[in-house]
């Protein structure tokens, strides 16, 4: 019996013949995610890498010289054959395209792709390796964001405090089942979304935390197009909003709170700075006119803001909500609402800013977080908003704002991507396909034949994280797992570390990169850390031995039950906000000055360009939401048997309410083409009331399949929604990604539908060059 620990959970393997047999939940946790047994496909799977491999193409272009792709035009990534090489050769040529970047374009031309999610594991957390190999090396242009929160994380430090220090920090379930009444809920609380962690996780508390809610009495008011949204066991109330205009709905509830006299004064004069500008700006702005807006009834508007003000009341808000366009509205004006109340920073109200997003939201466990691989300094400053690798790519020495400041794309020669497939989580994938030709050179290191691999030049083969030793946390998790080897990695695939290593020999940094150690070593030097950093805080951590014999290891429980900002209330002038007036910020001088056009100084309703009262809809009727899968992590494993089993013929299914199939000469099961300006895809629809009419939802996660590999106005035949969803921003804010602002129109389609080769390994040839 073997244990992994996972971003989904943590499990028991039975392992034998060098595969997985059996997966089952720990005993220690009341809601295993079904994500688990996707790992049964893992260990010997024909999509594995098993050698390092070269785009045939690119061996050409670097032995003519031809590197721009002017000089190659016939450059076509994601649609040419590739070279198996040795691992010694795969190496000499990273580094020597490393080299030959960094003297001649300076290391701004080299940018780093890395997205966190490739391993719960702290020392084969594959950013910090990137990183720190990239740093010796002299940097690299950075990212900044998360594609999850990137409109928050720009915009919550202007209202009330930095984006992590609210994350950590929010009221536990706990806490809210004994002293609430309400949870206003904006985009549900979706249970597949509490399944995953970006540190791991032990216990799934997300769902068992709701339940509590119920058993306490606690009522929930669901505010989303889909009725999922809350699990039908917490008999929630629901509210079917038009999408993207949860902004509209707020203002009108803060609009009636005020009028009626339900607002709490003596808490804003005391906690919040430009009251007045926020009240005068919600002139207009009634329950008749958000209703207008939101396709809610304006008295039910009316009734909603009375009942929130009759006790305590939580108000919170998806982290789907920011991922649209003016999406750092609706987190203003859902604090905005909070503070109306005047309950924030008690035991049974306020508001929260991802509860049902993540496992970890609403945890009482400690806030530990443990130590990663050192990255050391980068020397260079250039960086991009993480959603605008199009535009990086596209557009070298133009300019863009973030955050008020005016910023210049660098010229990119080479991407190093290690960690993440962009080819899932990035907007507009048509646009993208076409950018990511320019690079002269794209390395990645991969475990499998997904679409971030087949659209590289050089391809390093990587070990899962169940063919290596390490160990993980997240914080909240309450505990810290061992997570020793338990396979062995299929062909010459190796760690992350060990593939570093050996591009760094050849550069002649191994040692700065190594530091003289092993992989072991280092796990023992990260522990001593750990342990160090627990002592600090109270906790008294055994040695590295008797941690790996016991493999799990629990954290203390916070003294004090966790209460968002009760500090903050209970003296703003001893424990000031760290905003410029130290106070929760209704009106932004700081934004104000920013003069934008498309963020304005306080919580305001904008129109999106795409929404259902825009004169797009009139040839795009239908709003796209791309939510989150239920069966695999983003778009991990989308080959193993629960992934696939969510599938119909081969392709992801399209939820549509019965009346809009209809109207569309629709019925389950039928292939349909899903389609805007920006592209199209194939897949299986799916009826179902359960959710508004007028919206139809395509889940990511599916591998981007073009028909004509490297051809970016292919349509994707897997049902991919990314080739669909918009690259615009959020705002010039924060530059965030804003794919839930989409409209789209659905038709049966016609002609013999092609095959899915998502799951079937590239084509390989021989080595053109001479021996």
């Amino acid at each position: 019996m073997a244990t992994a620990f996972t971003h989904w959970g943590t499990y028991e393997l039975t392992v034998s013949d060098g595969r997985i047999d059996a997966v089952r939940g720990v005993a220690a946790d009341p809601d295993p995610s079904p994500i688990a047994q996707n790992l049964l496909d893992v260990a010997d799977h024909p999509l594995r890498i098993r050698r390092p491999a070269v785009r045939r193409g690119f061996l050409e272009e670097v032995d003519t010289g031809r590197r721009s792709l002017e000089e190659a035009p016939a450059r076509r990534r994601g649609g040419e054959p590739f070279v198996e090489l040795s691992w010694a050769d795969a190496a000499a040529l990273a580094a020597a395209e490393l080299d030959r970047v960094r003297v001649e374009h300076g290391n701004a031309a080299i940018f780093a792709g890395s997205y966190g999610w490739a391993s719960a594991g702290r020392f084969h957390y594959a950013q910090g390796q990137l990183y720190r190999f990239l740093n010796l090396l002299g940097g690299f242009t950075i990212s900044r964001d998360s594609y999850s929160y990137a409109a928050a994380q720009v915009i919550v430090p202007h209202i009330v405090a930095p984006w992590f220090d609210v994350l950590g920090n929010h009221t536990s379930y706990e806490v809210l089942a004994r002293h609430g009444r309400l949870v206003l809920a904006l985009g549900g609380l979706p249970a597949k979304n509490q399944q995953v962690e970006n540190g791991g996780t032990y216990r799934h508390q997300g769902a068992a935390g709701l339940r509590l809610l119920r058993e306490a009495g606690v009522r929930i008011i669901s505010v989303s197009p889909l009725h999922g949204d809350v699990a039908d066991e917490l008999g929630a109330s629901w509210l079917p909003i038009r999408p993207g205009t949860d902004t509209a709905l707020l203002l009108g509830i803060a609009h009636t709170l005020v009028t009626e006299g339900l607002h709490d004064e003596a808490f804003l004069e005391r906690c919040c700075s430009g009251v007045e500008r926020f009240l005068a700006s919600l002139a207009g702005r009634d329950a008749t006119w958000a209703a207008a807006i939101c396709g809610l009834d304006a008295e039910t508007i009316r009734d909603l803001a009375r009942d929130l003000a009759a006790g305590p009341s939580m108000v919170t808000a998806s982290w789907s909500l920011q991922r649209a366009e003016h999406g750092e509205q609706a987190y203003w004006a859902t604090v905005a609402v909070a503070a109306l109340l005047g309950q924030i920073g008690t035991p049974g109200g306020g508001f929260g800013l991802g509860y049902g997003s993540v496992n970890r939201v609403g945890s009482a466990e400690h806030g530990f977080s443990l130590p990663r691989l050192p990255t050391g300094p980068n020397p260079v400053d250039s960086f991009i908003p993480v959603a605008r690798i199009t535009e990086l790519l596209d557009n070298p020495g133009g300019s863009f704002t973030y955050d008020g400041c005016t910023y210049t794309y660098p010229d990119t020669r080479l991407v190093y991507w290690c960690g993440g497939n962009p080819f899932h989580h990035h907007q507009d994938l048509g646009s993208l396909v076409a950018a990511w030709q320019r690079p002269e050179t794209v390395i990645v290191h991969e475990q499998v034949w997904n679409p971030l691999a087949r659209h590289a030049d050089i391809v390093l083969p990587i070990s899962h994280t169940l063919e290596r030793d390490d160990f993980g946390s997240s914080p909240l998790t309450g505990t810290i797992v061992a997570m020793p080897k338990v396979l062995d990695p299929p062909g010459e695939a190796r760690s992350d570390h060990a593939a570093f290593a050996a591009i760094a020999a050849e550069l002649g940094l191994l040692d700065a990169f190594t530091e003289g150690l092993d992989e072991a070593g280092w796990l023992r030097r990260l522990w001593t850390e750990t342990r160090k950093r627990a002592a600090a805080q109270g906790a008294d951590l055994p040695g590295f031995e008797e941690f790996w014999a016991m493999g799990v290891t629990e954290l203390p429980r916070p003294a004090r039950p966790r209460v968002l900002l009760e500090a903050f209330r209970a003296d703003p002038e001893a424990n000031p906000l760290r905003t410029p007036s130290g106070r929760i910020e209704l009106y932004s001088p700081v934004i104000d000055a920013f003069g934008l056009a498309d963020c304005p100084p306080t919580p305001t309703w904008l129109e999106p360009l795409e929404w259902a009262g825009s004169s797009v809809a009139e040839r795009f009727p239908l709003h796209l939401l791309s939510n989150q899968p239920v069966a695999k992590l983003h778009s991990q494993l989308d080959f193993g048997r629960a992934s696939v089993a969510t599938k119909r013929s081969g392709r992801e299914v399209l939820r549509m309410h019965p009346a809009d199939a209809a109207a569309r000469g629709l019925d389950d099961g039928d292939i349909a083409r899903v389609f805007n300006d920006r592209g199209a895809c194939l897949a299986s629809v799916g009826l179902t009331d359960d959710l508004r009419r007028g919206v139809v939802v395509l889940p990511t996660g599916s591998w981007y399949d073009p028909l004509v590999g490297g051809d970016p106005s292919s349509m994707c035949v897997h049902g991919n929604p990314n080739v669909l969803t918009s690259g615009r921003p959020a705002s010039a804010l924060s530059q965030a990604p804003a794919a839930q602002s989409c409209l789209v129109e659905v038709e049966r389609f016609v002609g013999e539908v092609p095959p899915v080769r998502a799951h079937t390994p590239p084509s390989f040839v021989a080595d053109p060059r001479p021996r």
